[in-house]
């Protein structure tokens, strides 16, 4: 039987509780860590929406190829990103960025301050990490560097094994979420529309909510290792049903829920942002770079308050409890 999810009580009926309080590890401005972060990563998804529309772009260049101007501010290069006219001012932005060899990825959302001929100016609202699985899921860093990928768009889709995911949520704030599985358990197609799996990550279920209120959803899907981007624009219903969720097994997992992208608009195109970059293969990690610790000084700085926080931000205490617990999800909760 075939079930539509239309409101929040029925989405968390099927996902779950969420294990804390949900905005325990956002700040609203770039700490060390994050600026850390930044300043190694080659490689980002950026997503802007104003008005009706809604895009999202690869970025690329050197290491630090964003310059953190201050707390609150980011400096991007236009030239960096594969569409630049995208980035107006006034739109809102999320990005996503990635670090060679690490499996979290650093999500940075807030809006567009100024553009002018070189340089996208961006205001920080929200900074926070993001598990690994998605990328260790697809298998993201181990990847060769491929010059076969399909250039047929259904073909990428089929191939594909990570995906950006762009949503809005009501008030027009935009959130770039990873994905990440085996090629032929991300993306299929179904009967002229795209669908994907729900999968346990952070289980904010940011996508979620923004697609209950504002359907309109941005992608960029790749296969690890090629510089060939699809681009899927469409409008997405969130479904269960247990017949297609079936289709999606991995490990024999069956997903709770899967994601329909109807009105769907695909385009291939080689992206320079990806050869800029030169992801693969993937340089070592950066040794200054602790996901744990990142994870932790988020905790405590995050304004979120309350008996939970109060005792989340207690048990940080213990030496090594974060990096435990995140190792022992990884381990056990990857599908």
């Amino acid at each position: 039987m075939t079930t539509i999810i239309r409101d929040a009580e029925s989405l968390q009926a099927c996902v779950g509780k969420l294990p804390g309080p949900r905005d325990l590890k956002v700040i609203d401005f770039i700490d060390a860590h994050a600026q850390r972060w930044i300043g190694s990563a080659p490689f980002a998804f950026f997503a802007f929406a104003r008005g009706d529309a809604l895009t999202i772009s690869a970025a690329g260049g050197a290491r630090g190829f964003v310059c953190v101007v201050d707390p609150h501010t980011l400096r991007l290069p236009r030239a960096a990103l594969d569409r630049d006219a995208d980035a107006q001012a006034g739109a809102s932005f999320g990005s996503l960025f990635l670090s060679p060899g690490l499996g979290e990825t650093l999500r940075v959302n807030g809006r567009v301050a100024a553009v002018d001929a070189e340089t996208v100016t961006l205001v920080v609202a929200e900074c926070y990490l993001h598990c690994a699985k998605a990328l260790m899921r697809s298998a993201f860093w181990d990847s060769a560097p491929l010059d076969d990928a399909p250039t047929d768009s259904r073909a990428l889709l089929a191939a594909s094994r990570f995906m950006a995911l762009a949503t809005v949520d009501d008030q027009g704030r935009v959130d770039v979420s990873p994905k990440g599985d085996p090629a032929g358990a991300l993306l299929q197609w179904h009967d002229g529309s795209a669908w994907y799996a729900d999968r346990p990550g952070n289980r904010r279920v940011d996508s979620f909510r923004n697609i209950l209120t504002q359907p309109r959803v941005a992608a960029l899907a790749l296969l690890p290792g090629a510089t060939t981007l699809l681009t899927l624009h469409g409008r997405a219903s969130i479904i269960s049903d247990a017949p297609l969720a079936s289709a999606f097994a991995v490990d024999g997992r069956v997903p709770r829920l899967v994601t329909q992208i109807d009105d769907l608009r695909l385009a291939t195109a080689e992206s320079a942002a990806l050869r800029c970059a030169r992801l693969w293969p993937a340089a070592p990690a950066d040794e200054q770079l602790d996901p744990a610790a990142t994870f932790a000084a988020h905790v405590k700085l995050s304004k979120t308050r309350g008996l939970a926080a109060g005792i989340a931000r207690a048990a940080l205490s213990v030496p090594g409890l974060m990096d435990k617990g995140l190792q022992h999800d990884y381990k056990n909760n990857l599908y």
